[in-house]
């Protein structure tokens, strides 16, 4: 009876956030090739990358696996996510048989890496009808099967122009749906803020639930004119990043924060000079946010 109010008391208090890491995805180098831009990271510290599959796909015509897996680990990086871009694969259409064979191989390469995680965005701008989302966990299944046999999650990002799964509410619905352990949500910084989500979306994600998460910022602009060249480093727009990492930070995610830009400033500068400026900016915001 005594303790009572002590445990009362430490019960009111505020939960510790949990803290994330930084990673650099490829798209952000990608001018650069799949070794230079893994070179010119490493030696401003970044620590943690995100692979990608047209840039792997570039070095394989010269090299193998065994020499990307070099490249990294040579450089002491670590391979958090890769991207292997399969469009359509969430949907119902007729070629799914080769969608389905290039998931597997993105799977098979990806997971010899190391990378515990694979993700495939759901872009398409298909007419879409309510048996497709009916047919969608299914779909969903499968791959997840793929995934769990090389020891992978796979990844749905939901896309703000998609005409399928456009929000993190429709992501989750179908994830949950489907219910396959290998199979769980991410989350893109700018498909969530400049598409129809909204942030109390974040409050339906369970404890632990998502995967992994794309970060950078969206500019000071009418959403109707912004596309994929408007992400910004974090920081430097209007998107409420600190408010959203702590929202994270209580579902419990402590993964990493993947900055994902495709700008000419970015694709085709120097590696080096580009991870030292996403250091800077997105650290800031770690900080601020309690999470670095």
């Amino acid at each position: 009876m005594l303790l009572a109010p002590l445990a009362a008391a430490a019960a009111a208090q505020p939960v510790s956030p949990g803290k994330m890491t930084l990673c650099i995805h490829q798209n952000t180098s990608r001018g650069a090739g799949f070794r230079k831009s893994l070179e010119g990271w490493a030696r401003a510290g970044i620590k943690n990358v995100e692979l990608t599959d047209v840039l792997l796909d570039e070095f394989l015509k010269t090299e193998d696996l065994a020499a990307a897996r070099r490249v990294v680990t040579d450089l002491g990086l670590t391979v958090v996510s890769c991207a292997g871009i399969v469009r359509d694969l969430w949907i119902p259409n007729p070629g799914r048989a080769a969608l389905v064979d290039t998931w597997k191989k993105r799977v098979e390469q990806f997971s010899s890496l190391g990378s515990a995680h694979v993700y495939c965005p759901a872009s398409t701008t298909r007419k879409v009808t309510a048996e497709d989302y009916k047919a969608a966990p299914d779909l969903i299944r499968e791959a997840g099967e793929i995934a769990k046999q090389h020891n992978v999650i796979g990844m749905i990002e939901f896309a703000r122009a998609s005409t399928f799964i456009s929000t993190l509410t429709t992501s989750l619905k179908l994830i949950r749906e489907a219910a396959h352990p290998n199979v769980r949500p991410m989350l893109d910084c700018y498909h969530f803020w400049s598409g129809m989500s909204k942030f109390e979306d974040l409050d339906l994600l369970h404890p632990g639930e998502l995967a992994h998460v794309h970060f950078q910022d969206v500019p000071d602009m009418p959403r109707e004119l912004l596309d994929q060249n408007s992400r910004v480093l974090p920081g430097d727009g209007v998107s409420p990043l600190v408010r959203i990492l702590r929202k994270l930070a209580e579902k419990e995610y402590t993964g990493a924060l993947s900055v994902e830009l495709f700008l000419p400033e970015f694709h085709q500068g120097d590696p080096y000079e580009v991870a030292r400026r996403v250091r800077e900016k997105s650290e800031a915001v770690m900080r601020t946010a309690g999470v670095l």
